[in-house]
């Protein structure tokens, strides 16, 4: 997790960046709304160090192990769940040729599991990156739009990996290495819901109180802030996850050679 955290807090910093924001003055909104990544990373060097790039760092490395157990546990089960009662879908019958049905349930449902863990660690990584305060009562806020952004965002993910798997690895009969593959696909997946994350880190972060999800919505709309942060959350993202794919594969297959699983 620690990986990507200098640009998990980049990005936060400028998807929040909004003349919506109601913690400024309007002059510092309209200044702070404007700035560049490259300014957003030298202003936070300038004013925490190297440090501040790792704010939210405790949160996400204490929920980080649960979150991703959830979302691969719970897929894995109900994976093989939905092909013994239903019985294994037939390449002929997935949706558009290439996606399986059973494989964007069991991501959905993933999705949920990890949402269920992350709420309140995602909550409280968010206002430590902004540096904004917090109390207990506000841990679940932004939870429904976290469990949303997790279920389509995971369901995407493993549609993805199913795809790179059909069309790549078995179509040209090779194999790609987990960190390509995975961090590919995982940014395919950001791609593909990152408007709800933009919503998802305003609503977390303090600096929008008093606004509902749907004027978030139509504000980020309006704005052209859809994409708002997304070249920094995709490098994050393909670092990240393609990192942790790799060390999951290596310990998968010291452990499976160790205890013959």
């Amino acid at each position: 997790m620690l990986v990507g955290q200098p640009f998990e807090t980049l990005k936060t910093l400028t998807q929040v960046q909004s003349k919506s924001a109601t913690t400024n003055t309007a002059k510092q909104i309209n200044t702070v709304a404007k700035q560049s990544l490259f300014q957003t990373a030298t202003n936070l060097y300038s004013t925490a160090g190297i440090r501040g790039f790792y704010r939210g760092g405790v949160p996400l490395l204490l929920g980080g192990g649960l979150m991703r157990s959830a979302q691969f546990g719970v897929c894995n089960s109900v994976l093989p769940i939905l092909d013994t009662r239903y019985g294994k879908v037939a390449p002929s019958n997935y949706w558009f040729g290439c996606v399986n049905p059973h494989i964007v349930a069991a991501g959905w449902a993933g999705g949920i599991g990890r949402g269920l863990v992350e709420g309140p660690f995602e909550m409280v990584k968010v206002r430590r990156q902004v540096v904004s305060d917090w109390q207990y009562k506000q841990l679940l806020n932004g939870f429904g739009t976290t469990m949303f952004r997790n279920s389509f965002l995971f369901s995407s993910f493993v549609i993805y990996m199913d795809i790179f798997r059909q069309q790549i690895e078995e179509r040209f009969d090779t194999k790609v290495s987990p960190f390509i593959k995975a961090g590919t696909c995982a940014s395919m997946a950001w791609l593909t819901i990152w408007p709800i994350d933009v919503i998802k880190t305003r609503r977390q972060s303090g600096k929008y109180e008093g606004r509902s999800i749907g004027y978030l919505l139509k504000d980020v709309i309006r704005s052209g802030h859809m994409y708002k942060g997304l070249g920094v959350g995709l490098l994050r993202g393909f670092i990240a996850n393609g990192a942790s794919m790799e060390v999951y594969s290596v310990v998968e297959k010291e452990l499976a050679s160790r205890f013959n699983a």
